[in-house]
């Protein structure tokens, strides 16, 4: 019969079971959230898991999240950043190298592995590992646009572009949150949001960035941390006067002129 085989001695014996249900055992899916988790494998390294509504994903935390290294690198990515170095060496520049629609079709597909790992990771709060794995995507993107043979591949993952810029930036701000540094923090949200809006400038929709989902959220985020960072008094006062001047109340505004004078001498007239 079908999962039993006959020892020896014509008794039956069972197969192991390759049933992952005692795996998922008072881990139940819930629709709309991400369920991650990091668990030791059985070659003792960490892995992470990420909860299916069907099952669950289990990836490498690192090298390529499926553990295979193919054409004997650590991904495909690295094998073709490889060949175009190759090439250069070579030919003393990239003309003439170019990635066919297959050789696309599966960079793309190896990019899905590492945006279930940078998410999972996200959700863990290992920022390190985040900010790699999106600067990773990122270079996806790059080498497919510069050296795409098809213009569909050369198009078609740039609208995701924004989100990995987003991810990316969040990643290094929230590292530098962690590390108790607030203005590296901010300007690294600043610097998503400028690269963003850069993206949408290039492309010809400067319009688009106002209404991107993804700058918007960082946009929040940035908030978030300039809320926690220390009053600049005469930034303050800066912002006051110059509200001031626009409504014309010219009282008030000599008033803050006069205590921005007193706290740094020497400012001159706003």
């Amino acid at each position: 019969m079908e999962g039993e085989k006959r020892s020896p001695r014509g008794r039956r014996a069972s197969l192991p079971s390759k049933d992952i249900a005692p795996l998922l055992e008072g881990w139940d899916y819930e629709p709309g959230a991400l369920n991650v988790r990091k668990i030791v494998g059985v070659d003792g390294r960490p892995k992470l898991q990420m909860r299916l509504d069907l099952g669950l994903l289990q990836m490498e935390l690192n090298g390529r999240p499926d553990g295979r290294r193919p054409r004997g690198h650590e991904s495909l990515l690295a094998y073709f950043e490889a060949q175009l170095e190759d090439h250069r060496r070579r030919t003393g520049g990239d003309a003439g190298f170019h990635l066919t629609p297959a050789d696309c079709q599966a960079l793309r597909e190896e990019a899905v592995m590492y945006y279930h790992r940078y998410l999972s990771l996200f959700v863990l709060e290992e920022f390190q590992g985040v900010l790699r794995d999106t600067a990773r995507n990122l270079r996806v993107l790059d080498l497919c646009a510069q050296f795409a043979v098809d213009n569909h591949d050369r198009l078609v993952l740039e609208q995701y572009r924004p989100y990995l810029l987003m991810m990316n930036a969040r990643a290094r701000a929230s590292l530098c949150w962690k590390a108790g540094d607030l203005d590296a923090a901010l300007r690294a949200a600043r610097r998503g949001l400028r690269r963003i809006r850069e993206f949408f400038e290039r492309i010809n929709r400067p319009d688009a960035y106002k209404r991107c989902q993804e700058a918007r959220a960082l946009w929040a985020f940035a908030r978030e941390i300039k809320k926690l960072l220390p009053v600049d008094p005469v930034q303050q006062l800066r912002s006051q006067l110059q509200r001031a001047v626009r409504e014309e109340r010219y009282e008030d505004a000599a008033q803050l002129r006069d205590q921005l004078e007193q706290i740094k001498p020497g400012l001159g007239k706003a």
